[in-house]
């Protein structure tokens, strides 16, 4: 049987002295997440507010896509479903460890 399920995103944005910070806000039904993302323009370029937006939002978004993943990863630890040892590492960013 076919299942639909809709999980609102809140995203709010705002700027301040050349700085746009993001909050997206999920909510599951049963918990809610947040996500952060800031943008600063670079004093050299133009100011051009819809970039800020943009850079802010994606960036809020891929930390609440984050997070997600590793509540999933919790998840499926808990019910015995992960591989022993399993880890998941960071598609993007630095991590202190070898792959």
């Amino acid at each position: 049987m076919a299942k639909t399920t809709e999980w609102p995103v809140r995203l709010v944005l705002t700027e301040e002295d050349g700085t746009t910070r993001a909050r997206a806000e999920l909510d599951t039904g049963t918990r809610t997440l947040t996500g952060h993302g800031r943008a600063r323009c670079n004093p050299a370029d133009p100011d051009v507010p819809v970039i800020g937006d943009e850079l802010a939002a994606g960036r809020a978004m891929k930390d609440l896509a984050g997070q997600l993943i590793k509540l999933a990863d919790r998840d499926l630890a808990g019910v015995g479903a992960a591989p022993p040892g399993h880890e998941r590492h960071a598609l993007y960013g630095w991590t202190d460890e070898l792959a």
